[in-house]
């Protein structure tokens, strides 16, 4: 084919890898794809989202070297989409554009005293301690801190709590950046808050995850749960009832159950995983030294969706430190069709070719922001 159909993807990480898989594995055409990311380095969360105690889930990378290894790839890092290259540019050369950027802003509790010295998105803290060039010259200082909160029960909030519980030593074997280990070898945190706005048969962590959690006694930390957490009201028992095709919810049930005998436990360190709460507000002066929670109760809505109520009672916990989990939002790119909803959604355009040249003229561009919850 002397016209081969070129493709352009921004963002190299596994939702550009794997739509890059599945256009080169087309037989009845040529393609091909050139990847852009503006970093110098591929494989986006992989590389700088996935804790460093994890690196089984980082042995993809192989799968990726494979996809790049194909005929027809390109990669080009260091290129920033609206600065060094405009849709306009793009469109001069591609006949498609793929945008796989993530969802790369975090969203906000919107609370009083979010903004204080100590309040921070988890990701900032994810990126620190795994080097990501746009967070490793952040300064985290732990060695006044005896208590942190983490707010949000999914897989970045698991693995923000999972690396400040840890063993320095089980952290050593580990490639966690050399300077976050050495700020974590003179941590003084005690306790760890795990803050899930509803119950823990809604949470959103595995039971791989919080059973990691419960299996840190052996390298000093104990998991403590509140009874009183754990007790079905009805809607709870509803859920359940109606979820007995997902296992993961009765299964993470039994986990936290089987810590209740073990009380306070006898590890110096304990993380607490609390449910049913939810920040109204960062408590502190001139830094985190707080947080007051509201006690919640799980309704069922008109719809049929299990959300948390606030009961209009009031808690204190004291923290130094507040890293938010609660969710990620996508970003608008220069020239680029969005929904500031944080929905994503298609731009409807037509595909023209010209015929009479072998320079691909492309008019059709396909806009899915990629929004990921973590």
């Amino acid at each position: 084919m002397t016209n081969p159909l070129r493709v352009a993807v921004f963002g190299a990480g596994p939702a550009g890898f794997y739509a890059i898989d599945e256009l080169l594995k087309q037989q009845d055409r040529t393609i091909h794809v050139d990847l852009f990311d503006r970093l110098p380095t591929p494989y986006g969360l992989v590389r700088g989202g996935v804790a460093p105690d994890h690196q089984k889930i980082k042995a993809v990378i192989r799968q990726y070297e494979k996809i790049a290894s194909r005929p027809g790839f390109r990669f080009f890092g260091n290129v920033t989409f609206g600065e060094d290259l405009t849709l306009e540019d793009v469109l001069a050369h591609y006949h498609q554009v793929l945008f796989s950027t993530g969802a790369e802003s975090d969203r906000r509790m919107g609370i009083p005293g979010e903004d204080l010295p100590g309040s921070s998105p988890a990701t900032i803290f994810v990126g620190w301690y795994n080097g990501h060039p746009d967070y490793r010259d952040l300064h985290f200082d732990l060695s006044n801190v005896t208590q942190v909160a983490v707010i949000g029960n999914g897989n970045v909030a698991m693995d923000v709590v999972r690396v400040i519980g840890r063993s320095v030593a089980a952290l050593e074997k580990t490639d966690i950046a050399e300077y976050a280990l050495n700020v974590l070898r003179k941590s003084a945190v005690k306790e760890v808050y795990l803050l899930g706005r509803r119950g823990a048969a809604q949470a959103a962590f595995t039971n791989p995850e919080i059973r990691e959690l419960a299996e840190l006694d052996s390298e000093g930390t104990d998991l403590v749960v509140q009874p009183d957490d754990l007790e079905l009201d009805d809607a709870n028992r509803s859920f359940l009832a109606e979820h007995t095709n997902e296992p993961t919810h009765q299964r993470n049930m039994d986990t936290l159950l089987a810590q209740i005998p073990k009380g306070e436990g006898h590890q110096p360190r304990k993380i607490r995983a609390r449910f049913f709460v939810s920040p109204v507000e960062v408590l502190g002066k001139d830094r985190v030294e707080g947080l007051r929670l509201e006690k919640n109760r799980l309704i069922r809505d008109d719809k049929g969706n299990y959300k948390a109520q606030g009961t209009g009672v009031y808690e204190e916990i004291p923290c130094q430190m507040v890293f938010r989990s609660i969710g990620y939002k996508g970003h608008a790119l220069p020239g680029v069709p969005f929904d500031d909803r944080d929905v994503a959604r298609a731009c409807k355009s037509r595909h023209h070719r010209r015929h009479d040249s072998n320079r691909p003229r492309a008019r059709h561009q396909n806009v899915f922001p990629e929004h990921r919850k973590r």
